[in-house]
């Protein structure tokens, strides 16, 4: 396994300090004690979806999932772009990504094969420069597993043909690397009532409980369902089936109203385990 090129510019976080805290030791006992909550699986686990709001928020489910894989050592990041910049599949061509916790190495050998299977995948930086969704999983992922290697993909397209077409290849990469993983990075509806959100949220979860990529698309597309991560999490399911995966575990569903105590006007946060078959 090639790790990346240290001449490479490094990917230093943007949300150290905002989401989470800047300061190592407070961050690596948090993140710990977080990860407390889940009991590590026997089985590898092939995809893992976490939300990425602030830890106070979202956190604890962050650390259940976490807590709960058994994580490979090749991970594939598959986020949302929130900022609409770079390519709509953008995968990550610098350096290493670097947190409070340290450096996490990009997979180049990984990231060079995807890059070589077709023009969809697009050697990019500019869409992650100040994306949170995947930087907020990596201490989690730091503490989880540290030897895990990344290779960070953002996913902006809703063109189904190309969420086709790179799932099938990540799935081959998943059959051909059985020391591999994928983590989603999504949070479920925003910004409506705690009971709608549940609702709404259940029905999308409900395709992702079968591993029914194009359910899942059609019902947040048909019902408005405002879940940031559905692209990289179609993508995710589409590989997922390639390898043989037919069910998904949802570990947990909660929303921020559980925080704050407004149940008006939520976020809603869900973890999802689907182990290898």
């Amino acid at each position: 396994m090639k790790t990346a090129d240290t001449t490479a510019e490094r990917r230093l976080p943007v949300v150290a300090g905002q989401f989470y805290t800047a300061n190592p030791q407070q961050l690596r006992a948090e993140v710990e004690a977080l990860l407390q909550r889940g009991t590590k699986r026997t089985a590898p686990t092939l995809l893992a979806m976490s939300p990425h709001a602030g830890y106070m928020y979202s956190g604890n489910t962050a650390g259940y999932t976490f807590g709960s894989c058994n994580l490979s050592n090749t991970i594939y990041l598959l986020g949302p772009n929130h900022t609409g910049r770079g390519a709509p599949v953008s995968v990550w061509s610098g350096g290493d990504w670097e947190t409070p916790l340290g450096v996490v190495p990009v997979n180049i050998e990984a990231r060079n094969k995807l890059l070589a299977a077709g023009s969809l995948f697009e050697a990019d930086t500019l869409a992650h420069a100040n994306e949170h969704s995947l930087e907020v999983l990596l201490p989690f992922i730091q503490v989880a597993n540290p030897e895990a290697t990344i290779v960070p993909i953002s996913i902006a397209t809703h063109n189904q043909e190309t969420l086709a077409l790179i799932g099938a290849i990540l799935g081959g990469a998943l059959k051909h690397d059985s020391d591999s993983s994928i983590v989603v990075s999504s949070d479920m509806s925003h910004y409506i009532s705690a009971e709608a959100a549940k609702k709404l949220d259940t029905l999308a979860l409900s395709y992702v409980q079968t591993v029914d990529p194009q359910g899942l698309l059609n019902a947040v597309a048909h019902n408005n369902i405002s879940m940031c991560g559905v692209l990289p999490m179609t993508v995710g399911l589409i590989a997922c089936e390639a390898v043989g995966a037919t069910r998904a575990d949802i570990l947990e569903y909660t929303s921020s109203g559980a925080v704050t105590g407004d149940l008006s006007q939520v976020v809603g946060y869900a973890g999802v385990i689907i182990d290898r078959p």
